[in-house]
């Protein structure tokens, strides 16, 4: 788990020639997403991100303070049953880090361990309601520790993805279906990027032993669908995001100078589209960007101040054929925020 919110996006100037492809506006067209988030977000009661706060001790900051889910009509809401501080696979408390915490794209649903059992649990934020997660999946594996848990909820919350960051990379990443209790298993070596937008697939990476990268797109049940080895413009670049259709894949271009660029990568076809400048500002970064139910982009950027503090997060939608954004949300983060959360992570 990371311990503080960076601007540490990965930015190189790679060029690649770009192959015959449909434009980016086209390459979506039919792909149309079932997920409920576009309407869960509008309501007042879905989150718009989760801190805790920090403290000073010994001259360095620490967590302080419980989970605290700021809500979209601008009320707070704390989770005092949401653990903070994690335990380490000895089961010693780290009171230097905070504990793993995952919040659904439509921002309804949250997931932390709960303080009174130690067990991964599943929060409807509108209804306040807690359930454990089925069995095993609830617990923390043997020889690993709660900060080597890393849970994703699907955009509509509906499914909640664990990664171990074990040592070996053998222990599965688990795929947890809420509303029927059954899991499924996805190879545990590769690394998460996330989930299409209507909650059925899941992009995955990993290191090939040539160096290169491979993209692997799987269902919620662990069935595999396209994988290919990427070129360097996609693997070298963040964030990505893929979309309902399993095989177009978003990268947003941070150079070292100018405006970032979004370009489109086809894994059926090995396909890379033309880069088209996205009109961010020049004092923020991008962080995420997810498909939407429209065929169109949500992208989260951020401001930081002079010390590298995050200080506002705005969304906002991409249209994937020429770059233009329209603002749908932004907010302060707290300043006194150790660690935070947006909707999605």
């Amino acid at each position: 788990m990371k311990q503080t919110r960076t601007l540490a996006l990965l930015a190189m100037a790679a060029a690649v020639t770009a192959t015959a492809l449909t434009s980016p506006a086209e390459a979506f067209t039919g792909v149309a997403s079932t997920t409920k988030a576009s309407k869960a977000t509008k309501s007042s009661e879905a989150a718009r991100y989760a801190a805790v706060s920090g403290c000073t001790k010994h001259g360095y900051s620490v967590p302080c303070g419980p989970w605290r889910v700021t809500l979209r009509n601008g009320k707070t809401v704390t989770l005092s049953d949401a653990t903070v501080y994690p335990r380490t696979d000895h089961g010693k408390v780290d009171k230097e880090s905070a504990a793993p915490f995952a919040i659904s794209g439509d921002g309804t649903r949250v997931v932390y361990f709960r303080k009174s059992d130690r067990k991964l649990v599943w929060q409807d934020l509108p209804t306040g309601r807690a359930h454990s997660l089925p069995g095993a999946s609830a617990k923390v594996p043997k020889g690993v520790g709660m900060s080597d848990v890393d849970p994703t909820l699907s955009p509509d919350g509906d499914a909640v993805l664990i990664d171990y960051n074990d040592e070996s990379g053998k222990l599965a990443t688990l795929v947890v279906h809420l509303g029927s209790g059954e899991v499924a298993k996805l190879p545990g070596g590769d690394t998460v990027q996330g989930f299409s937008p209507d909650g059925r697939r899941i992009l995955l990476s990993h290191f090939t032993g040539d160096n290169t990268t491979e993209l692997a797109v799987y269902d919620t049940d662990g069935g595999e669908g396209e994988s290919r080895e990427v070129p360097q413009v996609v693997s070298n670049n963040s964030p990505i995001a893929l979309a309902d259709d399993g095989v177009t894949v978003a990268v947003v271009i941070s150079p070292t100078s100018g405006k970032p660029r979004l370009r489109q990568y086809d894994l059926s076809t090995d396909a890379v589209s033309p880069a088209i400048d996205i009109d961010v500002p020049a004092a923020e970064s991008p962080y995420r960007i997810d498909w939407d139910d429209s065929g169109k982009l949500t992208l989260w950027h951020l401001r930081s101040n002079d010390n590298d503090t995050v200080t506002r997060a705005t969304a906002s939608r991409i249209d994937p054929s020429n770059g233009d954004l329209k603002k749908v949300d932004s907010f302060k983060v707290r300043t006194n925020a150790w660690t935070w959360w947006l909707p999605g992570e």
